[in-house]
């Protein structure tokens, strides 16, 4: 089971040595911008590293919304970092599962993720998997809940489609931790990857602000089940730099029994 981290995306593969992480996760441009990722200098050194990569794509990217002027530009990006990603040989792209307005019709919005990968396969495809992650706040998100998530899944189902299952943004959602993997697996048919996140905030709180695991409103030994029942990957995006998950991962790799990076 390979445990990681979301790190500066600078230098990735230093900053995992650094934290004893089989996984990194890092965006490829500022994830409050609109800008295309541009291609790395050391991606020959990243395709060839043994750490598993995620990408994670910018937040504004927003594909379900009924905003031409948002959602046209998110397809785009989306498109573009999902290549930018191939390129570096990552494992996946994560991104929200987005929302509409207020007022706005949540079917719509279904629908706009199903154009999404419409579009993309008229180029041939995303050019590796997208996992759509949940979201903790919002009462017209894709992806918060899971009646909102089983709706989501009826529209792009047809599609390879991922899903990364964030324990924080579950809390903060509404929804609990214990047997949400086998709720989720029951609508998805898949957990490709576990961001493993603590909560600084109370249950159905809507508020996305991570904690360490041994710190927040969470069990932490609820986090280890979900990992454990997923079978998935873990990412900790929690606070602390180094040394904060630094300390999440060797938790996680002793309750879990995951050894070593070296094991």
């Amino acid at each position: 089971m390979r445990i990681g981290a979301h790190v500066d995306s600078a230098d990735p593969l230093s900053e995992a040595a650094a934290r004893s992480a089989e996984a990194v996760q890092f965006f490829l441009s500022d994830p409050q911008g609109w800008k295309a990722p541009q291609p790395r200098e050391d991606a020959d050194r990243l395709r060839a590293a043994e750490v598993d990569l995620y990408v994670h794509a910018p937040y504004v990217i927003n594909v379900a919304t009924l905003n031409n002027r948002i959602r046209i530009p998110s397809r785009k990006l989306l498109l573009g970092h999902a290549t930018a990603a191939a390129e570096i040989g990552a494992k996946g792209l994560i991104v929200h599962g987005g929302h509409v307005s207020a007022g706005d019709d949540l079917a719509v919005g279904f629908d706009n993720w199903r154009k999404t990968f419409a579009y993309a396969a008229e180029s041939g495809g995303f050019a590796l998997p997208v996992l759509i992650e949940n979201t903790a706040g919002g009462d017209n998100a894709c992806a918060r809940r899971l009646d909102a998530l089983a709706r989501l899944w009826d529209a792009v189902g047809e599609y390879e489609v991922g899903f990364c299952l964030d324990t924080c943004h579950a809390h903060a959602g509404g929804e609990e931790l214990l047997d949400l993997v086998d709720r989720v697996k029951a609508i998805t048919g898949r957990i490709d990857l576990v961001h493993a996140n603590n909560s600084k905030d109370a249950f159905d709180s809507g508020r996305d602000r991570h904690d360490n695991l041994g710190g927040g409103r969470i069990d932490p030994e609820l986090v280890v089940a979900v990992i454990r029942a997923a079978g998935a990957p873990a990412i900790v995006e929690t606070p602390g730099g180094v040394d904060g998950q630094g300390a999440d991962i060797a938790f996680l790799r002793d309750r879990l029994g995951a050894g070593s990076p070296a094991a």
